[in-house]
């Protein structure tokens, strides 16, 4: 167990059953070894080339399928972002990873595959259908705002996007769209931030791991607030030039993610 700063409290009765963890208190320093050591864990096992084999071919599909006349352009974004809604459990293989480096055991990219053979999978598919119900529900509330702010026109190309931005609509469509995106966000952030790596270690159930992580959110909401922002700022610079620069920050956060999670799971 990595050494922290952080001060152990004892979960609620009415809040946690007697299977489910207790929940330290952590600060921010925290946050940044998380990250130091998540990149440790990278640079060990280096994965860029998998997920840069991930991310071009999805992120191609999206763009062409959305520029080839089915009107997707107005949730273009909403779509690329909405994707990190789901990242923490895609990232279940890089946790896993980081798992046994902790341990001593020896550590290749095949490891993120074994997890797919726990026995907590049908938990860790349980936060999995959540976080997609998430993502459902903020694509539906992206075209919602859209219609509402914008109108139903229909957008045929990039050029007419950007135009439609500049109008007075859509600059209230940013507005209540990025609102609405963080609500979501934040959503996201308590519900996984600590279930998954969990349930590979404790297999409670997906309720009581979210409910744990919930409960981490609670106890610690700024640094989990710094946490979320660290996320989004990495995840938008990485996107930077072309999505090259996620197939370095994905893997980083995932293993981060993992250690953040020792840290604040007793």
């Amino acid at each position: 167990m990595p050494r922290t700063t952080s001060q152990s409290i004892m979960p609620g009765a009415a809040s946690a059953t007697l299977a489910e963890p207790a929940i330290r208190r952590i600060g921010l320093s925290d946050l940044g070894d998380a990250l130091a050591r998540g990149w440790r864990d990278f640079l060990e096992v280096p994965t860029q080339l998998f997920f840069l084999c991930l991310i071009y071919p999805v992120m191609g599909l999206t763009l062409g399928f959305a520029a080839s006349g089915n009107n997707l352009l107005p949730i273009l974004w909403p779509l690329a972002a909405g994707f990190a809604l789901v990242g923490p459990v895609a990232a279940v293989g890089l946790y896993e990873m980081s798992r046994r480096r902790e341990q001593g055991l020896p550590v290749s990219w095949r490891n993120g595959i074994d997890v797919f053979g726990s026995a907590a999978i049908g938990s860790i598919l349980g936060v999995g259908v959540v976080l997609f119900a998430l993502f459902v529900a903020w694509i539906a509330c992206a075209l919602w705002i859209w219609r509402s702010t914008v109108g139903p026109t229909e957008i045929g190309s990039f050029s007419e996007l950007w135009a439609a931005l500049q109008t007075a609509e859509g600059h209230r469509l940013i507005l209540i769209g990025n609102l609405a995106g963080l609500g979501f966000a934040v959503a996201a952030l308590a519900i996984s931030v600590v279930s998954v790596p969990l349930l590979l270690e404790r297999d409670i159930g997906a309720g009581g791991a979210i409910r744990t992580s919930l409960r981490a959110v609670v106890a610690n909401p700024v640094p989990m607030a710094a946490w979320g922002t660290i996320v989004a700022g990495l995840l938008f610079l990485g996107s930077l030039p072309l999505f090259v620069g996620l197939a370095v920050v994905m893997p980083v956060l995932g293993h981060a993610t993992w250690h953040l999670y020792r840290k604040v799971v007793a």
